[in-house]
């Protein structure tokens, strides 16, 4: 299957699944995310504000970032910047494609950041991810690929596969959730 063929088989999962469903999905997969030990040390987390049909991280978001240095992705030219965000402070405006981002001060220290958990459209046992097509991650991954950033990939059930297609430039999780 190619990726337009899986993004396609992706998507009508996630339409026959109702907001509330994943609503419900998403609490068991965020309370695993939250007593992982890589996720407990971690001081900089890079997170990211849900759009509808991933893994709903808003309150998530929320929370740890009164315990923890969230970082949160903005589009910004074309290219995933990273903002701080801290909920006490800071707004979401809404930015392009619908996603909620930080207006916090602009992140550049990647070596600091402990953990990123990352959002995909599907993923396979060996960590591979199919992201929306437009390939922000993937730029911003092999910006961080020599930092010893561990990465967490988040999904619902109905997202992991086989096998995704993956090319040798791309950048897998180091694990799934």
């Amino acid at each position: 299957m190619d990726k337009n063929e899986l993004r396609s088989l992706i998507s009508k999962h996630k339409a026959d699944t109702s907001m509330a469903a994943r609503f419900d999905l998403s609490g068991p997969i965020l309370r695993r995310l939250a007593v992982h030990p890589r996720f407990i040390a971690a001081r900089t987390v890079l997170l990211y504000y849900s759009l509808p049909d991933e893994v709903d991280t808003r309150d998530f978001v929320r929370y740890w970032s009164q315990r923890k240095h969230v970082l949160l992705p903005s589009v910004k030219d074309g290219e995933i910047e990273l903002h701080r965000y801290a909920a006490d402070e800071d707004r979401l405006a809404g930015g392009p494609f619908g996603i909620q981002e930080s207006e916090g001060n602009v992140f550049t220290d990647y070596g600091s950041i402990d953990l990123a958990i990352i959002p995909g459209v599907a993923f396979d046992a060996a960590g591979n991810r199919l992201g929306r097509g437009k390939g922000f991650y993937d730029r911003l991954l092999t910006r961080l690929k020599d930092y010893p950033i561990y990465k967490i990939g988040i999904c619902f059930d109905f997202q992991k596969v086989d096998q995704v297609p993956a090319e040798a430039h791309d950048i897998p999780m180091d694990e799934v959730l």
